[in-house]
């Protein structure tokens, strides 16, 4: 007996140990579920503020008297500084903790907000512009994005990081579509006694607020000491030439769509089968919801074939369907093979993030984020001219079928130089 007391006690100690580590298991879960549940609220305020101010921007500058040559000065300068801001907190990002770069970005959303709401200066709207986070094209580059997609990726398990991804680009496009839909309220406040000019002015008071719930959200994520690299004092490390591929890949992609944004698809729609007003909105909505709905499915296929097999096999047959519907003797027929190319077009948006962030170190996730979107956003602000001028020579087809043909042999690139770069999941 006076041999097995030790043994007992060494047996209770060995059962605490495995209860104590099953508590701080389901702590560390709780957190995780906690942080990433506050970072998808916040991406939703977010977005349904970008969804109303994309589409109130211009009306509020044209109501204040400014030309359209000058709106579109404001919405270019808002483009670049968002990508010089994105780029400028993908070297912060090594540097600092997350949660205080996204709760300093929101406090930049909330003075946004109101500068905008107070100032009629059309050089002072320009500097707020450039410096602040008004974004006219509803969320395509974005100082929280980086800093988002490092947070999320570090709080999930490798074989659920695309899944989550899935999942913040669903919140964020149908958050982005309620917000369009809200941007009709300074018609609604009409009856109420106020001008369409007022009514705007609130709204971006809301857009304001909106930052101001984003920036409590983000104080709710535990603090973290950013991941140094011994290695190197820059953003980026070892994964450096990995980026600097990836990002001239995108850029390649980004490129082809700016061909077929959505208002000069609506506008080829228009010429080519006379297409009414209500009819395309209606379109359009259903092409969001599908495109939404699709993140989750590219979540499920990325588990059975693979990020890479996942971003190209669904890319290829929408850019058919595309070029397909360029050459389309009909409006059903058209409109069908656009509604397939809404279905598999997006598809690459959750595994692109995931496999960015799975081929980078931790160090240098923030700086692969901004390092790979923002050239994706300049590359795209090139191309609507070029299509423009298309459709103003009467080559109506030619931007679709630019696009699927550049698409194609981005898709094809991709794989023959990421084919054999496995994230650690498919390893």
């Amino acid at each position: 007996m006076e041999g097995r007391r030790p043994a007992g006690r060494n047996g209770c100690l060995k059962q605490n140990t495995r209860e104590l580590t099953q508590v701080m298991g389901a702590g560390r879960s709780v957190l995780r579920i906690h942080s990433t549940t506050f970072l998808f609220m916040a991406r939703a305020l977010r977005d349904m503020g970008d969804g109303f101010v994309a589409v109130l921007l211009p009306v509020y500058l044209l109501a204040l008297g400014f030309t359209p040559l000058q709106v579109g000065v404001i919405a270019t300068a808002s483009l670049l500084g968002s990508a010089l801001l994105t780029i400028g907190v993908g070297f912060l990002g090594v540097r600092y903790d997350h949660r205080q770069l996204l709760f300093a970005a929101a406090s930049l959303m909330v003075a946004t907000g109101v500068a905008f709401a107070l100032v009629h200066d059309y050089a002072l709207l320009l500097v707020v512009a450039f410096a602040g986070t008004i974004n006219p094209s509803a969320g395509s580059v974005s100082v929280f994005v980086p800093l988002e997609h490092a947070v999320l990726t570090r709080e999930v398990t490798d074989a659920a990081r695309t899944r989550m991804f899935a999942r913040y680009s669903l919140v964020g496009a149908l958050a982005g579509a309620v917000g369009a839909l809200v941007s009709a309220t300074p018609d609604l406040l009409a009856p109420a006694g106020l001008d369409q000019l007022a009514g705007i002015k609130v709204m971006f008071v809301l857009y304001a607020f909106l930052g101001l719930l984003g920036g409590l959200l983000y104080a709710q994520i535990p603090q973290r000491r950013p991941a140094t690299d011994s290695s190197t004092g820059s953003a980026l490390g070892p994964s450096r030439n990995i980026v600097f591929k990836l990002a001239a890949l995108f850029s390649l992609d980004a490129f082809a769509g700016g061909f077929v944004v959505q208002s000069l698809l609506a506008l080829w729609l228009f010429e080519k089968f006379d297409l009414s007003l209500s009819e395309a909105g209606f379109f359009f909505f259903w092409s969001g919801l599908l495109s939404a709905f699709s993140f989750p499915v590219s979540a499920w296929l990325s588990r059975h074939i693979g990020l890479i097999n996942t971003m190209v096999f669904t890319h290829i047959p929408s850019s058919i369907a595309l070029m397909l519907a360029a050459l389309a003797p009909t409006l059903p027929l058209a409109l069908f093979l656009l509604l397939i190319r809404a279905a598999l077009s997006q598809m690459d948006v959750p595994t692109r993030s995931s496999y960015v962030m799975a081929v980078v170190t931790e160090a240098e996730r923030a700086a692969a984020a901004s390092f790979t979107s923002v050239p994706r956003s300049l590359a795209a602000a090139a191309s609507p001219a070029l299509a423009g001028a298309l459709f103003a020579a009467s080559f109506r087809a030619w931007p679709l079928l630019i696009c699927g043909a550049l698409k194609i042999t981005y898709d094809l690139l991709l794989l023959m130089q990421f084919r054999h770069l496995k994230p650690p999941e498919e390893r």
